[in-house]
């Protein structure tokens, strides 16, 4: 039997959180019966849903390391998840190993597991707060030690916005950062679609997110564009996940074809 991490205060394990599902999927071990149970159920029901978790995962290094190329070397990465495989400070760190990263999540089990990961790094914060409360984030003084808005940064929206409906303005969120950014900085954003997709497989991961803490919203690939709210998108532009920066093998792969990403500079 999977052991069960500590429940912080406020936590109730019996709800499935998309992070710590996230988490399981990934083959972590900071999940609940809960999250296992549904992450469960859509692995059964939707065949290259864990591939497509794996290539969102995938997406988020070659992009990382694409800015971070571009000379970027502080990212503020929101709705962060718990600690993984590739995480943006160890992408980041390879090209810049000087590279500040702050982690921001609203869920205290990620915070923790993140603090803990990062107790003896100076570079790197973990940050417990809302992303659709953007002052918070600039407000924190985690922010303030290690962002600096008047020089270029890395913004990251990885998988999130999808959990922000359209009356929580997820448009509005990723602005209120885009105008701290200064000239250079550069937005990734990675999202859920339903282009192409099964109409029941769609109704599925629908009905299986009411149960979870969040829901799932798909968007069309305009509805996406327009979260990059006119910044300039890299080549080539808003595509599958498995199809940005790939060789031939990523962008067969199948999984993929459920999220969307980009990368663009302000």
């Amino acid at each position: 039997m999977t052991p069960q991490p500590d429940v912080p205060q406020g936590i109730d394990p019996s709800v499935p959180n998309v992070a710590r599902m996230y988490d399981y999927v990934l083959g972590g071990k900071d999940n609940y019966a809960a999250d296992r149970e549904l992450a469960g159920h859509l692995i059964a029901s939707i065949p290259d849903g864990v591939e497509a978790l794996r290539a969102n995962r995938r997406f988020l290094g070659r992009a990382i390391a694409y800015v971070a190329g571009q000379g970027i070397d502080q990212f503020i990465d929101l709705g962060a998840g718990l600690p993984n495989q590739g995480n943006v400070h160890d992408v980041a760190q390879r090209v810049h190993p000087h590279a500040h990263v702050v982690y921001v999540d609203i869920d205290p089990v990620v915070i923790a597991h993140a603090r803990a990961l990062l107790a003896s790094e100076d570079r790197t914060a973990a940050l417990q707060a809302d992303m659709r409360e953007p002052e918070t984030v600039f407000e924190s003084e985690a922010v303030a030690r290690l962002i600096d808005f008047d020089r270029p940064v890395g913004v990251i929206f990885n998988a999130m916005l999808h959990f922000v409906t359209d009356d929580e303005d997820p448009a509005g969120i990723v602005k209120a950062f885009t105008d701290r950014m200064a000239p250079g900085s550069h937005l990734v954003i990675s999202h859920s679609t339903l282009d192409d997709r099964p109409a029941d497989l769609v109704q599925i991961i629908r009905d299986a997110y009411k149960k979870a803490s969040a829901p799932m919203v798909f968007r069309e690939h305009d509805q996406i564009v327009r979260l990059f709210n006119g910044l300039s998108l890299v080549e080539p532009g808003l595509v599958k996940v498995n199809r940005w920066h790939s060789d031939a093998e990523e962008a067969a792969k199948s999984g993929g074809a459920w999220v969307y990403g980009g990368v663009a500079v302000k």
